[in-house]
């Protein structure tokens, strides 16, 4: 499935009570373990262009499809998804490896397991990347009540929550028109559409920017979310409110040395207060969407290597 020149093939790794689905680069480089993390809806393959740039910077690289993603354990219980369990993979993932800690990279949910794991298991974490969502303050209320209130009952994360089911299967119904329409570097809006934005996407019949996948790379995301669904994925989202609660006596300061990388046109807003709560963060920006180390490879990767090589 992963036909890729700089792709590595998979190995299944039993973790935590789940088995994912793990690709492994740099082996010669073992002591030196990097772990990058995918958002949704990505896969560890979202990650293809910065595995050998960094073996040959010296790492050892460990990708993961987290639980719920390709061919790695889709648990059914909702609550399988949590944060808990989401970062729990990731230690479980560095004792297997024999790693006492490691420097995490997270691209969108995959940057909110990396924040939650710093908080929840700091001695396991070396340093932190993360791309395009930054640290989510935990306020008064829990997140997806929040953003009902201001966002509104159609906003993505609202819909997952309160009408489960109904956007999985028309995600399930249109994966490739979905895939096609979302990967894309779109001219700026100057009014949202109505309606769940994701919804949309998997019903648009016209596409508007251009498509920052190949053919062939567009295939991968398609052929693996056809085999896998979509509930299992959108599971992490139904989980935003029970992270909201178990976070609640976690000291929300991480000391850990950070990067930021935000693309200055994602939609995504930049936090205001992101040094308050990661005091050691630099922040960097790109000229880019969301899908920032796959919209802009090369400069991801020299951003990448030159702050870990400070």
């Amino acid at each position: 499935m992963f036909d890729h020149p700089n792709f590595p093939t998979a190995t299944m790794i039993p973790a935590n009570d789940v088995v994912l689905e793990v690709f492994e680069a740099g082996k010669q480089n073992y002591g030196n373990p990097i772990v990058l993390c995918h958002g949704w809806p990505e896969l560890a393959f979202a990650w293809r262009h910065q595995i050998k740039p960094l073996v040959e910077a010296g790492y050892h690289v460990i990708v993961p499809n987290q639980r719920g993603f390709g061919k790695s354990s889709r648990p059914v219980d909702v609550e399988a998804y949590d944060i808990e369990h989401l970062t729990s993979d990731l230690t479980a993932l560095l004792d297997y490896f024999g790693y006492k800690n490691a420097v995490f990279v997270g691209h969108d949910w995959g940057a909110m397991v990396v924040w939650g794991l710093a908080l929840l298991h700091p001695s396991r974490v070396k340093k932190v990347i993360n791309l395009a969502l930054p640290y989510q303050e935990r306020g008064e209320r829990p997140w997806i009540e929040l953003m009902e209130q201001y966002l509104g009952e159609d906003y993505y994360f609202v819909h997952f929550n309160r009408q489960p089911g109904v956007a999985d299967t028309i995600l399930e119904q249109n994966t490739y028109r979905f895939f096609n329409n979302l990967y894309r570097i779109a001219p700026p809006e100057s009014t949202p559409e109505p309606g769940m934005m994701m919804i949309n996407l998997a019903k648009a019949k016209s596409t508007k920017g251009r498509s920052i996948l190949t053919d062939n790379e567009l295939a991968i995301f398609v052929s693996a979310f056809e085999s896998s669904g979509f509930t299992a994925s959108i599971n992490w989202y139904r989980n935003l409110d029970r992270n909201w609660h178990l976070l609640a006596k976690v000291d929300p300061v991480i000391l850990h040395p950070t990067l930021m990388i935000y693309g200055e046109k994602d939609v995504i807003p930049k936090s205001e207060n992101l040094s308050q709560f990661v005091p050691n963060v630099d922040i960097i920006s790109l000229d880019c969407g969301h899908w920032i180390q796959q919209e802009k490879p090369e400069e991801t990767n020299h951003v990448l290597l030159k702050w870990l090589n400070k």
